[in-house]
């Protein structure tokens, strides 16, 4: 396991989330679930004997800690995961997947059933978003804010300053 992993506190959920983020990515797969034993989780648990305590998986090489931590804490905006795509194809399918049951935002991001943002995002993006020209990475700029689901084409018309369909 790397040194740095991300640990995703859920209310009761957390077998689930792993198995459809398994689902969804390439070079993923549930490593370990680890159940509560007779004592159950501790003290003012709601958890049973046997009930799913944690999941250790693998998202894209990624490996990722799932806890059935209880309602104490919720996802917010302020932490996501940023998936980079390399073609419109890729991206809508991560964007169509991630999204399902939950809620597509603005620039790309997406807050799935659990309740964790994503943002899907194609690879080329931050290359033309750092133009040293100003004028074109604006205009990049400014075709993002009118986007929910990124667009590569029309990223790459603004880049080009063509104003057919952005």
């Amino acid at each position: 396991m790397r040194k740095i992993t991300p640990f995703l506190w859920f209310d009761n959920r957390a077998e689930e989330a792993a198995r459809f983020y398994t689902s969804i990515f390439n070079n993923s797969s549930v490593i370990e679930t680890m159940r509560c034993g007779d004592a159950g989780p501790g003290p003012g648990g709601s958890m049973t004997a046997g009930s799913v305590m944690s999941v250790t998986f693998v998202l894209d090489g990624q490996h990722v800690i799932a806890l059935n931590g209880g309602p104490h804490f919720t996802f917010n905006e302020a932490i996501s995961l940023f998936v980079s795509c390399e073609d419109q194809r890729e991206l809508d399918g991560f964007w169509e997947r991630l999204s399902e049951g939950g809620e597509k935002r603005q620039c790309g991001w997406l807050r799935d059933k659990f309740g964790i943002s994503w943002q899907i995002v194609p690879a080329m993006l931050s290359e033309i978003l750092h133009d040293a020209d100003t004028a074109r990475s604006g205009r990049v700029m400014q075709a993002l804010w009118q986007m929910e689901k990124l667009d590569i084409a029309q990223l790459r018309q603004a880049y080009d300053g063509r104003k057919e369909d952005i």
